[in-house]
This record gives structure tokens, C-alpha cells and sequence, in this order.
């Protein structure tokens, strides 16, 4: 499936190595990005940058790299053409990318005063074992362990990359009906499912389904309950609330939905 899929695509597996874990305040310090260009070359791109600040000793212990490592290189800046010629229309392979990996590459880019370079699509693995129901854990050394992919020098940007693409693969291979997709309808379905796009030709859309407050916000879709707006939008309410609990806590606020009466249903259904 994969071959077929990507013929003609320059598919990367992208990985980072942090400061910490906020894509708002914390910086890069390695990245690496495996994979093949459009003519089937192999890409083999991995950096350590200088975060200009230190590394926490709890970053350190988990990735290896220390300050004295990085003391003498230069910063994102120093790197930032070279990563958006590569992501440029790429095909962007990894394990919780999408809200970790290139949310943090797009505040480097912003720092410097540039837009993110833009994928043509993201595939992450976390998502797609979410969506396949894969049991946990979901983490990427348990997943590795499950499907037969060695993971050796685990939390450094170039082996965690080229084992997500490995992942991806066999996760393609053992479930592949559900890959039989073009490259936007596959992404689409990672994301959302297959009931829970605006694409007419995708059967139902967020539009179609029930609305539970006044605004549309939240809408019923069966048993569940879909969120239409913000970065969560198509998901699920429990997805979110398993990947992102901070975000379940404001929307179950005022500032995320007016009508107290909503409120109340949707904790009534977490519990």
C-alpha cells in the first residue's frame, strides 16, 4: 500500500528533540527528517541547534543532550532554510506530529519572523492507532514492541523518526483496506473519522448532525458528541477528552460554552 500511495511523493519521517514539552515556550534542539525525495533518493537530515537557553536536566536525561552538546552551534536560524525546502510539500510521517512536532516547528519559524513551511499532508502515527482502536499503550516504544520494529536509541530524533516510518508502514500493511485511500481522504480519515467530515462525497458532515446548543458548537452524532469549531474540531468528545483534557476543562467553561445546561450534559457523559 504505502509504495503504491506515496509513488511520486517526497515522504518524510519528522521527529524532534526538546527543551520541554510546551509548543509555546520550549525550543528545538535536534530534529531529523528520514525519509525519500520525490525521485526516490534517500534523505538522511538530522541537526542539533542551540536552543539559547538551558536544557533542563529532566529533557537532558530522557534525550542525551546536554548543554555543553549544543554550547558551540548555532541556532534554529541556522538550519530554518534547509527544514523548509525539505518540508515543502512533503508528505510528513510521525508520532503525535501534528500536535507536538510541527506545532513546535511552526513557533520556531514564527520566532524568526516567517511562516511554517506547509506539508502536503500529515500522517501521524498516534492518530492512526487511535483511529484503527490499536489498545494501549499508544506510546512509540510499546507500539514498535508490539508490530516488530527494533527501536534502538530510543529519544533521539533520527532513530524515533525512521522507527514512526516503519510503523506507519506495517500499520498500512496489517490494516490495509483502511489505507485504500487517496493521500487527502486518508489524511481526512485519520483526522476525523469516517462520519465526521464537511466533505459532501464523505457521507455525513458536522452540518448534518444534531446541534446540542443554540450556537452549534457541540453536536450529537449517535451516542457521542462532536465539537464543530477550534483545533478539535470533527473529534469526538472523549477522543478529546483522552488527548487533550486541558482543552475538555475550557470548553466545559464559560469561555468555551456559553449554555450552562450543555455544560452540564457533556459532564454528565465523561463520567
Amino acid at each position: 500500500m504505502g509504495q503504491d500511495l506515496f509513488q511520486g511523493e517526497k515522504v518524510l519521517a519528522f521527529d524532534l528533540e526538546t527543551t520541554g514539552v510546551s509548543t509555546q515556550e520550549d525550543k528545538i534542539v535536534q530534529l531529523a527528517l528520514i525519509g525519500s525525495a520525490i525521485d526516490g533518493t534517500a534523505v538522511n537530515y538530522e541537526r542539533l541547534v542551540n536552543p539559547k537557553r538551558s536544557i533542563p536536566y529532566d529533557a537532558s536525561r530522557i534525550h542525551g543532550i546536554y548543554d555543553r552538546d549544543v554550547r558551540s552551534l548555532q541556532g534554529f536560524e541556522a538550519v530554518a532554510d534547509e527544514v523548509a525546502e525539505l518540508i515543502e510539500g512533503a508528505i510528513l510521517v510521525g508520532h503525535n506530529v501534528r500536535k507536538f512536532d510541527f506545532a513546535m516547528l511552526e513557533k520556531e519559524f514564527l520566532r524568526l519572523g516567517r511562516l511554517c513551511p506547509q506539508p502536503k499532508a500529515i500522517m501521524d502515527t498516534l492518530e492512526v492507532v487511535r483511529r484503527l482502536k490499536i489498545p494501549r499503550p499508544h506510546n512509540l516504544g510499546s507500539l514498535c514492541s508490539r508490530h516488530g520494529i527494533r527501536l534502538e536509541a530510543a529519544h533521539t530524533a533520527a532513530a524515533d523518526a525512521a522507527a514512526t516510518l516503519l510503523l506507519f508502514w506495517r500499520l498500512s500493511v496489517e490494516h490495509s483496506p483502511s489505507f485504500r485511500r487517496s493521500i487527502p481522504e486518508l489524511e481526512r480519515w485519520i483526522v476525523h473519522g469516517e462520519g465526521n467530515t464537511d466533505a459532501s462525497e464523505l457521507g455525513r458532515g458536522l452540518n448534518d448532525l444534531e446541534p446540542v446548543d443554540s450556537l452549534g458548537k457541540i453536536r450529537r452524532d449517535g451516542a457521542h458528541y462532536v465539537v464543530s469549531f477550534g483545533r478539535h474540531r470533527g473529534k469526538h468528545l472523549s477522543e478529546i477528552q483522552s488527548i487533550d483534557p486541558g482543552y475538555v476543562g475550557w470548553l466545559l467553561s464559560p469561555k468555551g460554552i456559553e449554555c450552562e445546561e450543555t455544560q452540564q450534559l457533556l459532564r454528565d457523559h465523561l463520567r
